[in-house]
């Protein structure tokens, strides 16, 4: 099978990159060190490839409208232009067809970026949607269309500093913008260039989209004024830490949002209707999403090992672990029954030990702070 690769393919395998199939895409895990590069993102700035993440852009007189039905954040939410909403999108049984972020640009043109993986499956998704209720809107994916964008996120303390630097031009329009916004700066030497405030780390920092030709340029560009390139490796490490979802690990086609921490991006108060809603409350919320930190030696904390919960029945799952580099020890992220409350001790078995872990609540780390212990 051949990988799809982004834009940048070249300046990453230029770079010494160890690139590894992620999902069919052509990817760089790290450029030497994993630690090094988590390390420079929560104490400097470091940037990495999303380019094979998705834009859509979805335009038409009645797009709110169909928005307000298609995902379970409430779109009415977003009423200055750039203001950002993350959201799921559900099917009809109430579980996650994918998470992704959209931007409000203004009342006929919404742009939403969703995960590699599901991007074919969401368009799709969502172009059914718009036929099955004639919503006459134009549903056009940036990533391989006749005009492509690329996307890098430049994460760090340091990075909107250096962003600038790069993107003199947007600096005026970006300097003063909230977590979760976004500005289009059309006149820079890059092209028109979007410049969000969002991420996938737990730190400060831009999310931009430009001309997909543009891509080494940036790159580069980014690389000059002392931004480290950094990988997937430490893009996991990063979110785990922040206690953030990653799709097709912590959630997928089979999990209730609920069950997955993400109450907090569903509307059930409004009276609005959205696919899905209907089932969701049927099922209710029937497990809960925390932090574990492992308190014992002998073992790593990883994906579906199971957590033995003293005095009950139930058992619950490590959806993602890693070990720390931030915090030094080894955190999870694990899906476990109501009954569990945060500061109470789990075990969790590795291999034929069961090891005592702290439940925690979420995040792990924050803006380069260690929130749990």
């Amino acid at each position: 099978m051949t990988l799809q690769a982004t834009p940048l393919n070249h300046a990453h395998r230029a770079a010494g990159a160890r690139m590894v199939d992620f999902g069919g895409w052509d990817m760089p895990v790290n450029y030497g060190s994993q630690i090094e590069e988590h390390h420079i993102v929560r104490s400097d700035a470091g940037m990495f490839d999303v380019s094979h993440m998705c834009v859509v852009d979805i335009e038409g007189a009645n797009v709110r409208a169909f928005l307000r039905g298609l995902v379970a954040n409430n779109v009415d939410k977003l009423q200055a232009p750039g203001k950002a909403l993350y959201s799921c999108m559900l099917n009809q049984q109430g579980f996650v067809i994918d998470d992704l972020i959209i931007y409000f640009m203004n009342e006929s043109w919404f742009r939403l970026v969703v995960n590699a993986g599901t991007a074919q499956k969401d368009v799709a998704w969502m172009r059914a949607q718009n036929e099955a209720g004639q919503h006459g809107l134009s549903i056009t994916e940036r990533r391989d269309g006749a005009n492509p964008m690329a996307l890098i996120a430049v994460q760090g303390p340091n990075a909107r500093a250096k962003v600038w630097e790069v993107l003199p031009e947007a600096k005026a329009a970006s300097s003063e913008i909230k977590p979760f916004n976004a500005v289009v700066v059309k006149d820079t030497k890059f092209g028109e260039v979007m410049v969000a405030r969002t991420g996938y780390t737990g730190e400060d920092g831009f999310e931009i989209g430009f001309p997909a030709g543009q891509a080494e340029a940036v790159w580069n560009a980014l690389l000059a004024v002392g931004v480290k390139p950094a990988g997937l490796g430490a893009r996991d490490t990063l979110r785990l830490e922040a206690g953030m979802n990653l799709y097709g690990q912590d959630m997928d086609e089979s999990v209730n949002p609920l069950d997955a921490g993400l109450a907090w991006t569903i509307d059930l108060v409004s009276e609005r209707d959205f696919i899905g809603k209907a089932a969701l409350l049927q099922m209710g919320q029937r497990a809960q999403f925390l932090g574990l930190i492992l308190r014992e030696k002998g073992g790593v904390l990883r994906a579906h090992q199971k957590v033995i919960v003293a005095g009950s029945d139930s058992v619950g799952e490590i959806t993602s672990g890693t070990f720390s580099p931030t915090m030094q020890q080894a955190i999870a992220l694990a899906r476990l029954p109501l009954g569990v409350a945060v500061g109470d001790t789990v075990h969790v078995e590795i291999r034929d030990k069961k090891l005592a872990a702290s439940v925690v609540k979420l995040p792990f780390v924050r803006n380069g702070k260690i929130l749990a212990a």
